[in-house]
């Protein structure tokens, strides 16, 4: 009886202050299995909820987080019950979209406050499978029975997952870059890094992430680490050219060449992070991942780069060959997509002007905004060279 006055006085401590707090979402995670699951959203502060759809006949679950703040969309692949989350900005609050793995209920749902050493709040959300029902994802599961055609999605695709696009500003803080008549490179990379940022963010398709968003100094090897640890699907490298002479003009896209192969594995083997992937302890079995991996990441970053050029056509001039290959340390990561896009010499006046310009910055944006859509939207290809 104690222990249920307890709980109850929580309860009430915590929807008081829900409804007069606002919150900040700090981390969503998951537990359970494929017959119950708990999602847990963290935040710094108390909030209330309404559920907005319970998942009954499409095993969409939608859940409004009042007063919660966002700054950027989250989105995981679930567990167990939930086959999929996603949890963004919305009027009022952020709100959290569940997909359901098969014919579920909302359980429970309640607010923690913060107890025996934790510092945040905790809401609580609990699906429970309806009795005999059969899961059609349960990645934490021994291998479920076959699953039967009334357990699959009829009406609706499924849950987006955000393709999560990482913006590099090249250079920063000490590091200046590259000099122009009226400034440096790496100012102008980071005015263009945040339009692109702002262009993306605008259309609802992708979770940005920048490597940096003011004048600071990021080591190189650090910007190849924030794309990996945030599962990039690619990886986009902003900088302004210079060269000895000042004739010289037009944007270029750079990937990975294969003589850098060799330093990507060199780079990789400094702190093992890519191999501690592999499911595999044998170092025979490792490397033929790694080769693989590598392999198929630089087929995708060629077939971005093309894409890309593709699109500045018309927006931005070109250098005769725009498509180049380099062994720039941004371009290492053997599991990310990545290009660098020169977007013009800062050492010749009319590209300078071009790239200081608003106006033609927007212009160029949109052509790379345009070049992402396009990426994302078409079937895997080849590239052809």
């Amino acid at each position: 009886m104690a222990a249920a006055v307890a709980a109850f006085g929580l309860a009430v401590f915590a929807v008081g202050h829900a409804a007069t707090q606002s919150a900040t979402l700090l981390k969503v995670r998951t537990g359970g299995d494929g017959r119950e699951t708990r999602l847990v959203v963290d935040l710094d502060g108390a909030t209330s909820a309404r559920v907005l759809a319970d998942g009954s006949g499409d095993r969409r679950v939608s859940i409004l987080l009042n007063g919660v703040e966002t700054a950027q969309p989250q989105q995981g692949a679930g567990r167990g019950v939930v086959r999929a989350w996603t949890i963004e900005k919305a009027q009022g609050g952020a709100l959290l979209r569940m997909e359901l793995a098969g014919e579920a209920t909302l359980k429970r749902r309640f607010l923690l406050p913060p107890a025996d050493g934790i510092t945040n709040y905790r809401y609580v959300i609990d699906v429970a499978a309806a009795p005999d029902a059969v899961m059609t994802s349960a990645p934490r599961q021994a291998a479920a029975p076959q699953i039967r055609e009334k357990f699959l999605p009829a009406s609706k695709p499924p849950l987006p997952l955000k393709k999560v696009v990482v913006i590099d500003a090249g250079h920063g803080g000490k590091d200046v870059g590259a000099q122009g008549a009226h400034g440096f490179e790496k100012d102008i990379n980071l005015a263009a890094a945040l339009a692109l940022s702002d262009e993306l963010s605008r259309s609802g398709r992708y979770k940005v992430v920048m490597t940096r968003t003011s004048d600071v100094y990021i080591p190189l090897e650090s910007r190849v680490r924030i794309a990996q640890r945030a599962g990039a699907d690619l990886f986009i490298s902003l900088h302004s050219d210079s060269a000895p002479e000042t004739n010289l003009q037009g944007a270029s896209v750079y990937t990975l060449s294969d003589q850098a192969s060799a330093r990507a594995t060199r780079f990789v083997s400094q702190d093992d992070w890519f191999m501690k992937a592999s499911l595999s302890g044998d170092q025979g079995v490792r490397d033929i991942l790694f080769d693989l991996t590598q392999r198929a990441t630089r087929n995708r970053s060629a077939v971005f780069a093309q894409t890309l050029v593709s699109n500045l056509e018309g927006q931005a001039p070109l250098l005769r060959r725009s498509h180049r290959d380099a062994g720039f340390m941004v371009l290492l990561a053997p599991d990310v997509p990545a290009v660098l896009l020169e977007m013009g010499f800062i050492n010749n006046p009319d590209d300078e002007a071009r790239l200081r310009d608003p106006a033609a910055r927007k212009r160029l944006v949109k052509a790379v905004a345009s070049a992402i859509d396009t990426h994302f939207g078409e079937p895997m290809k080849v590239a052809s060279r």
